[in-house]
């Protein structure tokens, strides 16, 4: 898919708890935003899994996967935008501010067989989101202004 016109696509917010199944269920732990950032989320991005770069509270950049969308697989009611950045943090940091480039995407959202199956699935991405993030023509966003701007806590 190109969504040529509309990636990358920078946004920001707080992070918020999720559903709680990342770091417990999947042991994959994610950086769920609040509604009002996936609220803002442009109408030409569809749903699906995508890679990026995400900074917490201004800190270093990393590269990240992110699944945009309602979770076929948990059929959840409300849309969430839960980034795994690909690095490992020592806590968590709900309320701190992340910071997120979103540079392109990986595939549908979709439904899956086993919880086996999902995370599968979820280890392939983080696979392709290194491999296209260490692309030239992806790999300049890390170091993109938009990481190094001050934001108001307020966020």
């Amino acid at each position: 898919m190109s969504f040529s016109s509309v990636l990358p696509y920078f946004c920001r917010g707080k992070v918020v708890h999720g559903f709680g199944r990342g770091s417990k269920e999947l042991g994959i732990p994610t950086a769920n935003l609040a509604k009002e950032v996936v609220d803002h989320i442009p109408k030409d991005i569809p749903t699906g899994i995508y890679h990026g770069w995400a900074s917490v509270d201004g800190g270093e950049v990393h590269k990240m996967v992110m699944s945009l969308g309602w979770n076929p697989f948990y059929k959840d009611k409300t849309k969430s935008m839960e980034p795994h950045l690909l690095h490992h943090f020592k806590e968590d940091f709900y309320g701190s501010t992340l910071s997120v480039c979103i540079v392109g995407y990986i595939r549908p959202e979709m439904s899956f067989n086993s919880v086996d199956e999902l995370i599968a699935a979820i280890h392939s991405d983080m696979e392709v989101a290194k491999r296209e993030l260490d692309k030239p023509e992806n790999r300049m966003y890390r170091d993109d202004n938009f990481f190094h701007e001050k934001t108001p806590s307020s966020l």
